[in-house]
């Protein structure tokens, strides 16, 4: 592995600070992701405690509404300021938002706690992306993406058993404060060693304007999502108003970039051809698994007869699969030159597998159904690394954490939009006098009891699947395929 730079004046980073740094970022990586899984089986538990259920869905969609708004400015201001601040920051305001949390009287008191926790959250992973793609070069960077994607899997599979058995046994306040002790590892970890990181910041202005607009346009379509379906009709007033006012704000925004002296995305960055079309692949790509891992242990429910326990460990070749793409696919890219070979490969092979089973939603028996869901779930995870690096890679070092910002904020919000749209079609089954009270818990259920095919509705949830994993293989050949830099720090090479 090439050497790092380091800040002027500072010697080289070592091989073991290096391993240090990697690991204090995904600790706080681990946060931000363990913090998504842990609070859906304690819902329950704080509904009852509280008194309040009809509220209850808020405490996931506050978090979800003010971290995914945030997480461009947090590369924005990481190119700004540096990576070190940032990222610190964003600690300190997920620990003061997890501890508010643990304290909240009431309903609303622990959803306004969200909302602050949200706005650390949304920084941590792509600022973990950034200072890894810091220190490590892009031809070696792809062999921690099996890192990365390990940190997601053990936060999907340990999150919902956590939050379960301390709700339980504990007190659900015991799934914020489990966040201080990790906060503050990551702190410690990172805070002196960060200071040794290569500086690549500029002169710049955070365009507020842009910044503010572009918030006011994600959380008016991430309400719309959230509330769209269960709560209102996706013709009534409330929501077509929403999506109205996203849509003027997203062209609000779209002319501030175009004005602003320094937008806070440049217009570089986003015709950047392998930004943009990396970006989309990324997008369609993680959205179509989130998607598949929210509906799934519904399928398998209605269809295989399982419990929400055993569909829950019905779903871990669906994660175990997805890391072992990742990590396959991220050493061969250290390696070959032609990296897009491999997430070609694997998301053809999950276009075929989900299309089998869109084909045959009911006649499949589990083996096959779960040997058919690992496959796909692979080669969706090939694509993770290939399309990070490659971003990173082509963008100057200054521009680096803009960019990561921006990859992580439209797959965020890709994954809301598709897991909307796998929604509206489940949804749309269930009879209209259970749809205010049906629960992703009772979902099956219903569907069952009124009558409905469960393996025909997921029949289009399926081909919906195969649909989004085609325009991710699309947006991936369309994506120049750049020569790895080999240096920290050196200017992206193009295509001849």
């Amino acid at each position: 592995m090439t050497p790092p730079e380091s800040a002027p004046g500072k010697a080289p980073l070592s091989p073991h600070e290096v391993r240090s740094i990697i690991v204090g970022v995904l600790v706080a990586m681990l946060l931000a992701a363990l913090d998504q899984t842990i609070v859906a089986t304690a819902m329950p538990t704080i509904g009852r405690e509280l008194g309040d259920f009809a509220n209850l869905p808020w405490i996931v969609t506050t978090y979800l509404l003010t971290s995914t708004a945030v997480t461009p400015l947090y590369g924005k201001m990481s190119d700004i300021a540096g990576r070190r601040v940032t990222l610190l920051v964003a600690i300190a305001i997920f620990v003061i938002g997890s501890a508010a949390c643990a304290l909240a009287p009431s309903m609303l008191v622990l959803i306004l706690a969200r909302a602050v926790q949200g706005l650390g959250g949304g920084g941590l992973i792509s600022l973990a992306q950034t200072i890894i793609a810091d220190i490590v070069s892009p031809r070696d960077r792809p062999r921690y993406q099996g890192y990365i994607a390990g940190v997601f899997v053990t936060s999907s599979i340990a999150g919902p058993i956590l939050g379960g058995f301390m709700a339980e046994k504990l007190h659900w306040s015991a799934i914020f404060w489990i966040n201080l002790p990790l906060g503050l590892l990551a702190f410690a970890m990172t805070n002196s060693l960060l200071k040794k990181l290569p500086r690549h910041e500029r002169p710049h202005r955070l365009d507020f304007l842009g910044a503010f607009l572009m918030i006011l346009a994600t959380v008016a379509l991430l309400l719309a999502l959230s509330l769209g379906g269960p709560r209102y009709a996706w013709t009534s007033a409330p929501i077509l108003g929403l999506i109205g006012f996203s849509i003027l704000f997203w062209i609000a925004f779209v002319v501030r970039l175009m004005k602003a002296p320094e937008p806070l995305i440049p217009a570089e960055v986003l015709a950047n051809p392998v930004v943009s079309m990396g970006t989309a692949a990324a997008c369609f790509g993680m959205g179509v698994f989130i998607g598949l891992t929210i509906y799934t242990p519904i399928y398998l429910q209605g269809v295989y007869g399982l419990t929400a326990s055993q569909s829950g460990l019905a779903l871990i070749p669906l994660m175990v699969g997805t890391v072992a793409g990742a990590t396959f696919s991220g050493r061969l890219m250290a390696r070959m030159i032609h990296y897009k070979r491999t997430p070609t490969i694997g998301l053809s092979v999950a276009a075929i597998t989900l299309a089998t089973v869109a084909a045959v939603p009911q006649g499949l028996p589990l083996v096959v159904f779960e040997i058919l869901l690992a496959a796909a779930s692979t080669g969706i995870g090939t694509l993770l690394p290939v399309t990070t690096v490659a971003i990173q890679n082509a963008v100057m070092p200054h521009q680096m954490g803009t960019a990561t910002g921006a990859m992580n904020f439209f797959r965020s919000l890709g994954g809301a939009i598709i897991v909307a749209g796998f929604g509206a079609i489940v949804m749309g089954s269930v009879p209209a006098d259970k749809a205010a009270t049906v629960t992703m818990d009772t979902l099956a259920p219903v569907l069952a009891a009124g009558g409905f095919d469960i393996g025909m509705v997921f029949r289009w949830v399926f081909i919906s699947a195969t649909a989004g994993i085609l325009v991710t293989l699309y947006s991936l050949v369309m994506m120049e395929e750049r020569p790895l830099r080999t240096r920290i720090g050196a200017a992206p090479v193009a295509l001849e």
